[in-house]
């Protein structure tokens, strides 16, 4: 007797379920900066690490690289992505453009509960700035990026949730890459400011807002393009 689709579908859900387990919990590891830009990441590494087969670590790598936080090379491997000065400018100019229309969307769709849940975010990142040391440094991080996951939720837009998931955790990268500053990579105030202009209905304000936010995330980074030289020259007086 053949299987039934949902035979099937239960046979592969555990693979599956592994893949994305690893993807989510490597995608955390370079949202948070635990995995820098440049690392190495080998299958074998990566599938002693979560106790799993080379095939699914390299499923789960490959669903990384899709997103563009992993890069795979031919003959040497997979390692977290090292955005360009170039890429990096497309990243933040995508954000531009798709971050105004997710808050239209979520700000029409918006309940009092989910809005108690913004303001819970916000408290908890202004608790963590309050913080010192790498944990707590990372869970700020991750607490500013959950901000704008959060909205993209709440409009209701499936795939552009999942575009922001990889425009936040990209955005990261470049921030880790490229920033300038030690201070939040997501400016708190700046979040309150969005959200209250939300409860007031000045939409205008808040897309204005928003568009800011970015422009001043963007601003600490130094994108400049770096020449490199030879081993004489970078000795020479």
């Amino acid at each position: 007797m053949k299987p039934t689709a949902t035979a099937l579908q239960t046979a592969e859900d555990p693979a599956d379920t592994g893949t994305q387990k690893i993807r989510d919990a490597i995608r955390d590891a370079i949202v948070e900066r635990r995995l820098s830009p440049g690392t190495k990441l080998s299958e074998s590494d990566v599938g002693n690490l979560f106790n799993v087969s080379r095939t699914l670590a390299r499923a789960a790598l490959q669903a990384l690289s899709y997103e563009g936080l992993v890069s795979v090379e031919k003959n040497r491997g997979a390692f977290v992505a090292y955005p360009s000065p170039d890429e990096a400018r497309q990243i933040f100019a995508a954000r531009r453009l798709v971050e105004p229309g997710i808050l239209r969307e979520a700000a029409a769709r918006i309940t009092p509960s989910q809005i108690q849940h913004l303001r819970q975010l916000l408290l908890e990142e202004g608790r963590l700035m309050g913080e010192r040391g790498q944990t707590a440094r990372r869970a700020e991080i991750k607490a500013s990026g959950d901000f704008h996951l959060t909205l993209a939720a709440i409009s209701g837009n499936a795939i552009m949730q999942r575009f922001m998931d990889e425009l936040v955790a990209r955005s990261s990268l470049v921030i880790a890459l490229y920033g300038q500053s030690t201070i939040s990579s997501c400016g708190h105030s700046e979040h309150g400011d969005i959200l209250v202009a939300i409860e007031r209905s000045d939409l205008d304000e808040a897309c204005r807002l928003m568009l800011h936010h970015i422009a001043h995330i963007e601003a600490d980074l130094d994108l400049r393009e770096r020449k490199s030289v030879g081993l004489k020259e970078a000795f020479e007086p």
